[in-house]
């Protein structure tokens, strides 16, 4: 068997209507994984997990949430073990960021909402399923971080300190579960071509300045982050823990 095979998996991905996280949901379903595509509107999760369905029969359902309220994520995973009976793997990929600007202009409510989003539900989400794992001894959870939280920016600054807290949950997160065998990690990409990221590149002028520092000399697309989430829900990843891969390109380097 393949080192990166997920027959039998579970997967819950949150923000997996489009960009970063339906690339995670379609790779891990040709993997084997039964996927949960999840996002504020139902309407974009159920046509992404028809058309996986398409692909692989009974692979995905659809169970929309907003990642700010702790009672539709408790839905989620409720609705996930009634389907599929498990949580094997959790990727914590939606996020928010409702500011661009230096931070002395953002509003209070505007930065509560990028940590309340970013960082705790995360937590509240891992808080869900980890009791699970802890019982069967296995589990993977992937946080998809950024590499704005590598480094600062005078644009989007209370995003990266999101980013970078993600990073330490992990961390932390790995130090406690990883003796029941629960691996946490963050896959921290660069610029993206999604429409989350669409500011910063939605003009061939904004892209060909957004890429040329890049080594690789092009932004990524959702696809190129697919192999790494895989990677650390597998077998492949057993020994991976408590880290950080980056993907950008060749940015940061």
């Amino acid at each position: 068997m393949s080192l990166f095979d997920l027959t039998g998996k579970v997967a819950i991905i949150t923000g997996s209507s489009r960009g970063i996280g339906k690339a995670i949901a379609e790779r891990m379903a040709e993997q084997g994984a039964k996927v949960v595509i999840s996002s504020r509107k139902a309407g974009p999760c159920e046509e992404v997990a028809a058309a996986i369905n398409e692909q692989h029969p009974a692979a995905a359902i659809a169970v929309p949430a907003n990642i700010s309220s702790k009672a539709d994520l408790q839905r989620l995973v409720d609705e996930t073990r009634k389907a599929f009976g498990k949580v094997d793997i959790l990727v914590c990929n939606a996020a928010s960021n409702p500011y661009y600007g230096p931070m002395e202009g953002i509003a209070d409510d505007q930065f509560r909402k990028i940590l309340d989003n970013n960082i705790i539900s995360n937590h509240w989400l891992i808080s869900m399923v980890a009791p699970e794992m802890k019982e069967r001894r296995e589990g993977a959870i992937i946080i998809v971080s950024s590499i704005g939280g590598l480094r600062g920016s005078p644009i989007i600054g209370a995003y990266c300190i999101s980013k970078a807290a993600d990073m330490q949950l992990a961390r932390n997160l790995a130090q406690e579960l990883s003796p029941h065998n629960i691996r946490v990690n963050c896959i921290a990409p660069g610029l993206v071509k999604t429409d989350f990221a669409k500011a910063l590149w939605d003009t061939p002028e904004a892209e060909i300045r957004s890429s040329q520092n890049t080594p690789l000399r092009r932004l990524g697309e959702p696809d190129d982050l697919a192999g790494a989430a895989i990677y650390l829900a597998s077998r492949a990843g057993a020994w991976t823990t408590g880290q950080t891969i980056v993907v950008d390109g060749g940015a940061t380097c």
